[in-house]
């Protein structure tokens, strides 16, 4: 079927709205102000959200039942005609709605006018993008929870690997890999609770505002938001129009999720160097160098380090977007929806890479427990010790500063000093000594809920399990 061009037609026909004008859209601005070639991924959203409409609108006598049958009936056609590439997105239509509408009207004819009683283009964009965000945070979730059990399995399967635990990237105490994979896991943790709590907000239902002051007509929003699976309704319609709290709490929640999926590539960028030479990553998530053969380049934990900033730079554009607008809805509000777009396919991405790489890596273990032997990470143990057998502690962390420099000066580690030696800097120095100046002695000792204690680490990991079960019991009901 030939259709004309919107620049075709009168100034009058060419637009939707375009009754009061005596000429048409400048082609520039026309190009300028549209936004179907990104807000056309809400397609799916938009169709549903109208289809609930019709519903509606058949509900309260609006419609006629014939009429709402043939306006459902004709976009689920057009959905299937997006879906398989064969729909004609015209830019002088200048968005999602207006595109599936004039396209609905040109397929069931003057019953399609009919659709747009009782709403806006304002409240219909507000309703389309929680719709949209609704259930990408519960895929971001559900990718939190797999790459979560990954690290569940890993922290399992190293709860007796030693390694040094770092503060100013400087040896500390000995700590256990399991024991550090499950500190990440807390992260991500508390990463899916921020976003299950953002959830509720996004998860309320705009339409029924219309353009900001509600409508005449006698929508029933409760049904509408019962058959879109909101929990409610907005109860202001300028407010309901006009918000974007939800995508800039969302954003927020976003950036603290990519800041610990940057640490925790900082942390596996400098593990696989020659340096430190703890893990290997997979192949598959590597790269080599186009002129030094020996290369193997951790791009994905650099690529997801980097994308941080990116997302960063998105919440700081949502928020530089709404600072300034009056009520209710402005074109500014247009600008919101790539920089959300953006957002959750950089999440996604990274969540995808993390949950298949880290759980696959190989661990050095005896690089990991060579390691401890460098930085007297048993210092701490020895304090400890020594406070058991009556020393203040502030007198055991001098004697133990004077053993450290000791051993410096022999070039050795505090393990490797003699009975003899350690007696003289203290006489509550035992023959057991040696017993807690080894890293599997310190982290052994170090039983207490939390700790890096193996025994410890699996219970929490249990404990992890358990929480993850319970999770997915909860979001399949």
């Amino acid at each position: 079927m030939t259709q004309d061009s919107p620049q075709d037609k009168p100034a009058s026909e060419a637009k939707l709205w375009g009754g009061r004008f005596s000429e048409p859209t400048d082609a520039f601005v026309e190009r300028f102000t549209a936004s179907v070639d990104f807000d056309r991924r809400l397609y799916r959203e938009d169709i549903r959200g109208s289809q609930a409409h019709a519903h509606m609108l058949a509900r309260v006598g609006v419609l006629s039942e014939d009429e709402a049958r043939r306006i459902v009936d004709g976009l689920d056609v057009i959905r299937d005609e997006i879906a398989a590439g064969e729909f004609d997105w015209q830019v002088g239509r200048e968005d999602v709605h207006m595109n599936i509408e004039a396209r609905l009207i040109e397929r069931i004819g003057d019953v399609g006018k009919k659709l747009h009683t009782g709403r806006s283009r304002n409240d219909q964009i507000a309703t389309d993008i929680r719709l949209w965000l609704r259930a990408a945070i519960d895929e971001i979730i559900e990718l939190i929870r797999s790459y979560q059990s990954g690290l569940v399995d890993l922290a399992e399967r190293e709860a007796d690997t030693i390694m040094p635990g770092f503060t100013h990237l400087q040896t500390a105490q000995p700590v256990t890999f399991g024991h550090h994979m499950l500190a990440w896991y807390e992260m991500l943790e508390r990463d899916a609770e921020r976003l299950r709590d953002c959830r509720r907000r996004v998860n309320v239902l705009p339409l029924g505002a219309a353009a900001l002051a509600g409508t005449p007509y006698p929508l029933d929003r409760e049904y509408v938001a019962e058959q879109l699976g909101f929990d409610g309704v907005t109860r202001n319609s300028l407010d309901a129009v006009s918000d974007r709290d939800f995508a800039i709490e969302f954003t927020a929640a976003a950036s603290t999720l990519m800041m610990h999926l940057s640490r925790q590539a900082e942390e596996l960028v400098l593990w696989t160097s020659a340096q430190f030479d703890f893990i290997e990553l997979p192949d598959r998530y590597c790269t080599g160098s186009s002129i030094m053969p020996q290369k193997k380049n951790p791009d994905v934990p650099e690529l997801v380090r980097g994308k941080t900033g990116r997302v960063y730079g998105h919440l700081t554009s949502l928020l530089t977007l709404m600072k300034s607008q009056p009520l209710a809805y402005n074109k500014d509000n247009q600008e919101d929806k790539e920089p959300l777009f953006d957002t959750v396919d950089t999440l996604l991405g990274s969540l995808r890479a993390f949950a298949d790489m880290v759980p696959n890596l190989a661990v050095r273990r005896a690089n990991t427990l060579a390691a401890t032997t460098r930085g007297f990470a048993t210092a701490t143990d020895l304090a400890d010790y020594l406070v058991e057998r009556g020393v203040a502690f502030r007198d055991a962390h001098e004697v133990v500063g004077r053993a450290v420099r000791l051993a410096q000066e022999r070039g050795v580690d505090l393990a490797q000093l003699s009975l003899g030696e350690l007696q003289q800097l203290s006489a509550a120095v035992g023959e057991d000594v040696h017993g807690v100046l080894t890293a599997e002695g310190s982290v052994a000792a170090r039983r207490v809920t939390g700790g890096t204690a193996p025994e410890q680490v699996r219970r929490q990991v249990a404990a992890a399990r358990a929480r993850l079960a319970a999770a997915g019991d909860q979001s399949s009901t």
